[in-house]
């Protein structure tokens, strides 16, 4: 074996993480299994479709070494299904492991990429594997997967092994990783956390979680206790729980225990599992599979069949299945009947199924190499980790919907034409090819999913400018470092540029004959005027690539509105779903709605914190409102009243100015050098973490008990316990320097290196005189419902007016009102630069809160994805839901039949992978022959003249039905019931609408009687009512 190496490690012996590039993967899959992969030397061989796509994905994991193989040279066929090869690699007839290196390589700087193209047989000497810990195989013949599983299973320890393939419609994954593989976290959740309302003296013992919470718990599963009181004996201890309903539980015996009394935490215990691998040669006949369509259970067994067989005609023939020869497909079904009467469990053959992989077998469907590149490359990490549970033992996947309905099209169409979609071809045939090339697209968004699906629509041939066709893609953001790790059309000189328009110029390199149009604009109400009605009629279809639920339902609500299909899909780790939504067929995704994330109660966070969350939260809550809301005020209130002798002359007159009191407290506390922000940090400390807690402890004594008799400190409340500041201790200093920089960049004071050092702090804080504090009799909210008041609205006491008077006085004086001081600088939260110190400021305000309650404190790390809402992300997972909405693209566009289309949830480290069919639309009755679905809209041509009267009888004439009520937005035009509204009867429309000059329509809400008196009025579907019969 011959071996080149090129672009080292940057790191190659380091074990530290760079959280910049890798942060989003860190919470995938733990610094443990980080560290592990970073160690691991990993050998792919292939560099088709499916290999390019693994290897991206392995090496944006961060791996240490990838070796790639492959003995091909670049074909035009493979411009169409690798995205690294590109037209002058095919003139100049270069080989395609040596082509596509360097573009992997430079996907992280971190991963040491090394190219073979050695040629390796049944014959070849396999001891060169022993360097690796996992082995890859794709484009390879049974026989030689069979040999090369053999020589890898039987080392010590055994190398983990994979062979995947992708067959025109078909695809297979298969995996060994040995007999006893130790996985040290099958599903990668955080352990579970109960608390504890009640646990029963008998046998068994029977725990209730409190407020009737769901545990989530599974028999079998082992727990531990901590702060229970009364059965004390249960803390420190393990037991294994016995599910009894979705809130209560058995431990086991707990009669000879003292009786509970309250309080308890339960925690969790993760336990290591070992999985058993059987050899390639065993399972060929009995496979292990995973069943993904549970609408056709047998499928598996159906591909494996057909797929054995397609390998016993390469070895007759020497030769894959010609494309569309009928021959072929007889000898293949013969094969696969062969084949199955030697298998153990059987389906019937799927003479459907094996007719499709004969005739496409040699063809490529790019986004089906996309997902399964994703789901098998997320099987290699598995592999080097022991993260997750892994695959037992085969993934089989087909796409035979999307060419069902090509059943009748002849097979001249799927013959080579000796251009860049031949692989594609003969999968979907010419006329399918042309519809992807007129298509019109919009995608939203350009992060991972984004990059993902401009690269499958590159080797689709989406929107060809030769063939009219177009795909606009935006996005606002600018590239950031730690999208590098899952976004791959971005490269490091990328940073700090727009993504659509980096993105665009990427998607041309793979295919230069695309129409590609980049914008930077978010999509919201606030720009329809850019993307309105006529932008989304020229489109075909909408692709979203969003990571939040509101603008999800919004680009819904334009797809129903203007009749568009709507491709959606999302992750979150290792979790994904697809959905497809098609006009008069499908729901749409406004039709179901998730419950809404539930708030934490202003109460807790402010007095009765009771897990780490709530500290967090409390503490970005302290950032937001001392660092960017406190400061806009203060420069709004400034550029109101541009004078302070104003000012102060109004507050003696008594005039009431909003805000005014917080105003003049930050004014007269102003910091202006660097000492002064490090006495402000210190008094901060001195209120947050020991009067907060002596207040609440005067207010609520430990022995304090509600009129139920129970103690009020009982859990989930804690008791606080106050924290007298030392300087010794190093969350109290990073306390104090993380708060003091951000006073200084609030209020514009510049500080040096040395001004942070740990002398300087102390010679401040040690200057700094602490007021004696005697808490008061205010009252203390406990109420959880209770909202968090407005402080700028807060009323006012005369002795906080006198005070507030008397301190602007005395600003005046000292001349301490200058321009200047009447700015303050907001700084806005950004979680991914850690120079700026606000993960520092919010990880130790929270630990010092939690340590006050007595909770366990957080890292860093931890802290960041909390107070950031970073949601987990890895490429193996945006890779998989890109190429399922490829799929789903195709079916779209050949107007397949309802059942034809799936949505798809997964979560690759269990695994579980399932397909559903689509929700179909349904139809509301509002009478006897009238009827409508989400997708209906009822339309109306007015004149200048016409009134509301007509309207409602050009309804009742055009549909059957009049209108009871009419609304405009939220506007009420026509309310029977509502004071004057039936005088607006005789009014135009243009006068009760008011329409702008360039509107032409409006889409109105139109309410109908119900048939039985008493009842609800019905809503009908929205009517669109056009000014002028022009507009026809």
């Amino acid at each position: 074996m011959s071996e080149k190496t090129t672009y080292q490690t940057m790191a190659a012996d380091s074990m530290e993480i760079d959280d910049t590039l890798y942060s989003r993967q860190r919470y995938v899959l733990g610094d443990s299994a980080m560290q592990q992969m970073a160690q691991s030397h990993v050998f792919l061989s292939g560099m088709g479709g499916l290999g390019v796509e693994m290897a991206k994905n392995i090496v944006l994991a961060g791996v240490k070494a990838l070796t790639v193989h492959d003995t091909k040279k670049c074909e035009t066929w493979d411009l169409g299904t690798n995205f690294f090869i590109h037209e002058d690699d095919v003139l100049n007839r270069r080989k395609r492991v040596e082509t596509v290196y360097p573009r992997i390589a430079e996907l992280n700087p971190y991963v040491q990429v090394n190219i073979s193209t050695a040629s390796i047989d049944t014959t070849t000497d396999l001891s060169f594997l022993k360097q690796y810990q996992c082995v890859i195989l794709t484009e390879t013949r049974l026989s030689l997967q069979k040999k090369i599983n053999e020589f890898c299973h039987s080392q010590q320890p055994p190398i983990k092994f994979i062979s995947t393939d992708v067959y025109g419609i078909c695809s297979r994954v298969f995996c060994d990783f040995g007999e006893q593989f130790e996985v040290s976290d099958p599903t990668g959740e955080e352990p579970k956390e109960i608390f504890v309302q009640n646990i029963t003296q008998s046998n068994p013992g029977v725990v209730t979680c409190m407020d009737n919470r769901n545990h989530g718990l599974q028999s079998g599963q082992l727990v531990t206790f901590r702060e229970v009181n009364g059965m004390s004996e249960l803390n420190g201890t393990t037991r294994q729980i016995t599910a009894l309903s979705p809130y209560t539980f058995s431990i086991g015996d707990t009669s000879h225990l003292e009786a509970y009394t309250h309080g308890g935490i339960i925690v969790q215990i993760k336990s290591s599992k070992t999985f058993c691998f059987e050899k390639l040669e065993k399972q060929l006949s009995d496979p292990s599979c995973l069943i993904v369509d549970f609408s056709k259970p047998e499928a598996p067994l159906q591909i494996h069949a057909a797929l054995l067989a397609m390998d016993m005609f390469q070895e007759q023939h020497q030769r894959m299945p010609a494309i569309g020869c009928l021959q072929d497909a007889e000898l293949l079904l013969k094969l696969t009947k062969e084949v199955n009467t030697t298998l153990v469990n059987k389906a019937d053959v799927n003479e459907d199924l094996v007719k499709w992989v004969s005739r496409t077998a040699k063809g490529s469907l790019p986004p089906l190499a996309a997902a399964v590149g994703g789901i098998a490359s997320q099987e290699v990490l598995k592999a080097l980790t022991g993260k997750f549970a892994p695959l037992q033992q085969w993934f089989y996947f087909d796409a035979l919907e999307v060419v069902k309905a090509l059943e009748t099209t002849t097979c001249e169409e799927f013959f080579p034409r000796g251009d860049r979609y031949d692989a594609l071809r003969a999968c979907i045939g010419e006329t399918m090819c042309q519809k992807l090339h007129q298509l019109k697209v919009f995608i939203v968004g350009c992060g991972a999913i984004g990059c993902e699906m401009l690269k499958n629509f590159a080797l689709l041939g989406v929107g060809l400018g030769s063939s009219s066709g177009m795909i606009a893609v935006t996005d606002p953001d600018l590239i950031e470092k730690s999208n590098l790790n899952r976004q791959f059309l971005f490269r490091p000189h990328h940073i700090q540029k727009p993504k659509s328009c980096t993105a665009a110029a990427a998607t041309l390199e793979i295919n230069p004959q695309i129409k590609i149009d980049a914008h930077l604009n978010k999509v919201c109400p606030a720009t329809e005027n850019i993307y309105n009605d006529d932008f989304y009629t020229r489109l075909d279809v909408i692709v979203t690539a969003l990571d939040n639920v509101e603008a999800r339902r919004y680009i819904d609500s334009r797809s129903v509105s203007n009749q568009r299909p709507l491709l959606d899909s999302g992750t979150m780790g290792t979790k994904g779903h697809t959905e497809v939504i098609v006009p008069n067929l499908t729901e749409s995704y406004n039709s179901h709605r998730d419950p809404p994330e539930e708030e934490i109660p202003f109460c807790t966070l402010k007095s009765f914190p009771a897990v780490i969350e709530h500290t967090i939260q409390w503490a970005r809550d302290k950032f937001e409102s001392s660092f960017t809301h406190k400061p806009s005020i203060y420069n709004k209130f400034w550029q109101i009243y541009s004078s302070a002798e104003e000012v102060l002359q109004r507050m003696q007159s008594r005039e009431s100015l909003e805000g005014s009191f917080q105003v003049v407290k930050l004014l007269s506390r102003r910091p202006t050098h660097w000492s002064q922000c490090v006495t402000l940090a210190r008094l901060k400390f001195e209120k947050y973490f020991k009067r907060k807690a002596v207040q609440l402890l005067h207010s609520f004594p430990l022995d304090t008990r509600l009129k139920d008799g129970s103690l009020f400190w009982q859990s989930p409340k804690r008791p606080p316990s106050p924290i007298s500041f030392d300087m010794t201790d190093p969350l109290h200093f990073n306390f104090i320097v993380s708060a003091a920089r951000l006073f200084a960049s609030v209020y514009n004071i510049s500080y040096t290196g040395k001004d942070l050092s740990h002398e300087t702090i102390f010679q401040i804080v040690s200057d700094v005189k602490i007021p004696e504090y005697k808490p008061s009799e205010k009252k203390i909210e406990t109420d959880e419902s209770a909202r968090k008041p407005d402080q700028t609205k807060l009323a006012v006491s005369s002795e906080e007016e006198r005070e507030a008077i008397s301190q602007l006085e005395k600003a005046i004086a000292a001349a301490a009102v200058t321009k200047d001081h009447l700015q303050m600088t907001p700084v806005s939260f950004e979680k991914d630069d850690d120079r700026n110190g606000h993960i520092d400021f919010i990880t130790a305000a929270s630990n010092l809160r939690a340590r006050m309650y007595n909770i366990e404190a957080a890292d860093r790390l931890k802290t960041k994805r909390i107070a950031g809402k970073i949601i987990p992300a890895i490429a193996t997972s945006t890779a998989a839901v890109s190429g399922l909405v490829g799929l789903e693209l195709i079916k779209v566009v050949g107007g397949c039949s309802f059942d034809s289309f799936k949505n798809c949830f997964f979560n690759l480290a269990i695994p579980i992978i399932v397909f559903t069919e689509t929700a179909e639309v349904k139809r509301t009755q509002i009478r006897d022959g009238i009827s409508f679905s989400i997708w209906d809209r009822w339309t109306i041509y007015g004149k200048e003249d016409l009134t509301l009267s007509d309207f409602i009888n050009a309804v009742r004439e055009k549909y059957g039905i009049e209108p009871t009520m009419v609304v405009h937005g939220v506007k009420m035009l026509y309310v029977p019931v509502m004071p004057g509204h039936n005088k607006r009867l005789k009014i135009t429309m243009q006068k009760l609408i008011k329409p702008s000059s360039e509107k032409r329509y409006v889409d109105l809400t139109v309410s109908f009687a119900s048939e039985t008196d008493g009842d609800e009025d019905l809503p009908g579907p929205p009517v669109r009512y056009y000014f002028c019969q022009d507009n026809n």
